[in-house]
């Protein structure tokens, strides 16, 4: 009898659309290589739903707070279904950008100076100098996220909004010019780098990451090999400082502009990366030569328990 996964997609954080398009893939990934799925938009109810259910493996396709940051890991830890991508702990603290900086940088992995201030305060004088980047602590897909540029004289007021939805907390890091790249690991390997090119915006936000055409990535990135051996390092290092399991990519900041800094740095790990059409681990791992459902395969065997 086949394999029963159930993909776990949607949930109530704001990366709820980007879940649904990702779990979707997903599970169309799964099928085409023999798996039973079953679709779960996943509510407060999603306990007594897998009881119901109980399947075999629980594939993790949800974005964001509740589904990225150690919540539904501890519930499906609880129910004993083994369960894809990182653990409890590893999705807590990488989810935790400011904690995940100390521990990736105790590592000696290079992370942009800052510090973690209130959207209060960070909204009545600038936290550093510019130019700088003012983000929330805990949340994904680049939402609530500022660039505060040279000669700006004061900073967003927007985070003094009574409806702000990201959190009381914000990060404020060294802004590093130059190229966005990433690198995906699978298990403790790395694989390619990508540089990306937001097309409209003048950094990888949403819409560069999630529209069609939102902005261009080059495959295996344009990069010198030293450096681009070094990403691949990094990667690795981070994913295994943060304790991640399965799959995870980390984003990085690299500057050889021409009289640049030649400064790279880590600017975080993501263990619940993007698995849409439009998403950097497929194309990253077609290029390493595994299809989207060899990649999906892969990570239900490596799913379990106690991660």
């Amino acid at each position: 009898m086949a394999i029963h996964v159930a993909v776990l997609m949607g949930g109530w954080a704001s990366e709820r659309p980007v879940s649904l398009r990702s779990g979707e893939a997903c599970a169309r990934a799964l099928e085409s290589v023999g798996y039973r799925v079953t679709r779960v938009d996943v509510g407060r109810d999603i306990a007594a739903r897998l009881t119901d259910l109980k399947p075999d493996v629980a594939f993790n396709a949800l974005h964001g707070p509740g589904g990225e940051d150690g919540a539904i890991q501890g519930v499906l830890e609880v129910l004993r279904i083994p369960y894809t991508h990182s653990g409890v702990l590893a999705s807590a603290l990488a989810m935790q950008k400011d904690l995940a900086k100390t521990v990736m940088a105790a590592a000696g992995v290079p992370v942009p100076a800052g510090r973690t201030i209130s959207r209060f305060e960070a909204a009545k004088a600038h936290a550093i100098e510019p130019p700088y980047v003012l983000k929330p602590v805990a949340e994904g897909s680049s939402f609530g996220v500022f660039i505060i540029k040279d000669g700006r004289s004061h900073p967003p007021q927007e985070l003094l909004a009574a409806d702000w939805p990201y959190g009381e907390m914000m990060l404020a890091e060294k802004f590093v010019d130059g190229r966005e790249l990433t690198c995906a690991v699978v298990g403790d390997r790395a694989l390619g780098v990508t540089e990306i090119s937001p097309v409209s915006e003048s950094f990888y936000g949403f819409d560069a990451k999630y529209a069609k055409g939102g902005s261009i990535h080059v495959c295996p990135a344009q990069i010198k090999g030293n450096i681009y051996q070094q990403i691949q390092q990094l990667a690795v290092v981070a994913h295994r400082a943060l304790g991640c399991r399965g799959v995870s990519r980390t984003d990085f900041r690299y500057d050889d502009r021409p009289g640049g800094t030649g400064e790279l740095v880590v600017l975080e790990v993501n263990t619940q990366p993007g698995m849409t059409e439009t998403s950097l681990v497929p194309e990253l791992a077609a290029h390493a030569g595994l299809t989207f459902g060899e990649l999906a395969r892969w990570m239900v065997e490596d799913a379990s328990c106690d991660r």
